[in-house]
């Protein structure tokens, strides 16, 4: 009798991309493996993709169709010619000039599809000069990466994946994470772009407009109804954006270039229906004592102080709103209680009536940081109004002077070991108590619940000093009061015996180790 296959084991994206950045090691620096990797993984990724559109296009056509390009094009699927597909560089991979041949392709898909004009590098590979045979390797472990990943922004995932494991000074050290698809879901099921101007002032890989785009698609919108504006600071980066959206069809505006949104305002006239952020946190010395001093941005503020960005992004997100605009955007939980300048901004804000909601998320959920951050919600008209929305007719009653305090961090759901994501139902349940405090029938549809949401009157706010913590005003119940004293101290007392009994063995095991060497230590 045969002996029965094993199943052929399903390696994940993490660990094809870990054993691709082991192939490089010893040949490039370690910053820069994600440059490598990323537009190799691309290649790969826009391959797959014209390669499925060809075989779709020969079922239904016949082959002498399969060259024709309007036949991709019109899908959102880029033309590569021969020299340009995986395949041919997989054939040929262990061919001395292999690293020219990846440069060719890229360039001829570059020059074949205008979208992608100086989103790909130029003579990238053979400047590097990598080992034929370490690239060949490389080749090897890419080509293991499933790329049929509809619903996640992969090439975002991807990058963020060498920012968490290198911890590369451009990424972590400045504040930089890259947005899970679950938090850009939350943002955009709460403020439903589902037409008109969105716009993110640092949108880095472009993440939040792809999961933004698939929102509106999975709800029947049309995504011809969104203008996607964006501006981003790194040029790499900027680039990833500009391949990252044009691989999906997405049309945006990200300015010229990659630039300072501070200094150099790439949208400056702009006004936004929609505005999706995750700004860097806890920018320092984000401008000079002297600059910006006088930026129309500020209008009606404080100027935002040196020491930190935070309130710079919140008063360049408020200066692009339209007048019926709504934003959603993440910032380190800071910013809701910091005393100085930050709290005079922060006074004005909610005296204007524009601070709508306060959200605090899971720790855990990002790559690249553990910490406890926070979603804002501001909106220009919190006024009772009627607007068609996706073909329904929504009812908003008059909220003035009121915010929704929500505290998300009992809920989500581990995955990969260490990281938290907030699955559909948590995102629902948040969405529909937002959405019900918002609307008309609110006094039965929505109640203030402890631990997780409160209704505030501006009055209370002002009361306890324009604070935004919501840990003070959400209700929360003191569970030590129902813990029996005893049970808790025997536990306690279990668990310290366990611990000590461990050091003591660990102490012994050492001293025999040195005791053997002839170097006895007596205590």
């Amino acid at each position: 009798m045969a002996k029965a296959t094993a199943p052929k084991k399903e390696v994940s994206m993490e660990e094809a991309l870990w054993k691709s950045a082991d192939k490089l090691r010893g040949s490039v620096e370690p910053a820069e493996y994600k440059h490598v990797v990323l537009s190799l993984f691309f290649l790969k990724f826009a391959s797959d993709k014209f390669q499925k559109q060809r075989e779709k296009i020969i079922n239904k056509y016949g082959e002498r169709f399969a060259d024709n390009r309007p036949f991709y094009t019109q899908d959102n699927v880029f033309y590569l010619p021969e020299e340009s597909r995986w395949s041919y560089i997989m054939e040929n991979a262990k061919q001395s000039d292999i690293a020219l041949k990846i440069d060719t392709a890229l360039y001829t898909i570059e020059k074949t599809n205008p979208v992608l004009k100086g989103a790909l590098p130029d003579n990238y590979y053979s400047r590097l000069a990598i080992d034929t045979n370490k690239l060949a390797s490389l080749l090897d472990e890419i080509d293991k990466i499933n790329t049929d990943d509809e619903e996640n922004d992969i090439i975002g995932r991807v990058y963020e994946y060498f920012l968490g494991k290198f911890a590369l000074a451009e990424g972590k050290g400045k504040g930089e994470f890259y947005t899970p698809k679950c938090i850009v879901n939350l943002i955009a099921e709460m403020i439903e772009p589902y037409h008109g101007i969105l716009y993110d002032p640092c949108c880095g890989s472009g993440g939040m407009f792809v999961q933004s785009i698939k929102f509106v698609e999975a709800h029947r919108g049309n995504k011809k109804e969104v203008s996607i504006y964006g501006q981003e600071y790194t040029n790499t980066t900027f680039k990833l954006a500009k391949m990252n959206l044009a691989i999906r069809g997405i049309s945006a505006n990200l300015g010229e270039m990659a630039a300072n949104t501070f200094t150099n305002d790439q949208h400056k006239d702009l006004k936004a229906d929609f505005i999706m952020a995750n700004p860097p946190f806890n920018q320092k010395e984000w401008r000079a004592e002297n600059e910006l001093t006088t930026d129309p941005r500020w209008s009606g503020y404080d100027v935002p102080p040196t020491s930190n960005a935070n309130y710079g992004w919140i008063l360049n997100i408020v200066s692009k709103l339209s007048q019926n605009g709504v934003a959603g955007f993440l910032l380190a939980n800071g910013a809701l209680s910091d005393d100085g300048t930050e709290l005079k901004i922060r006074t004005q804000l909610i005296e204007n009536d524009l601070v709508e909601a306060i959200i605090i998320l899971p720790r855990n959920l990002f790559y690249t940081t553990d910490i406890s951050v926070t979603l804002w919600i501001l909106n220009k008209n919190k006024h009772k109004r009627t607007v068609e929305q996706n073909g329904q007719l929504i009812q908003y009653r008059e909220r003035k002077d009121e915010i929704l305090f929500m505290d998300l961090r009992q809920m989500g759901s581990p995955y990969e070991k260490k990281y938290i994501e907030l699955t559909d139902l948590d995102r629902k349940k948040v969405t529909d108590v937002y959405h019900a405090w918002q609307r008309e029938g609110y006094e039965t549809a929505y109640e203030n619940k402890p631990e997780f949401c409160y209704s505030a009157p501006k009055s209370e706010v002002k009361a306890k000093g324009y604070t935004l913590v919501p840990s003070r005003y959400i209700e929360f119940i003191n569970r030590d009061e129902n813990i029996d004293f005893d049970t808790k101290m025997k536990s306690l007392q279990t668990e310290l015996q366990d611990l000590l009994k461990a050091e003591e063995e660990s102490k012994q095991e050492l001293l025999d180790v040195f005791k053997e060497l002839g170097y006895e230590i007596k205590l």
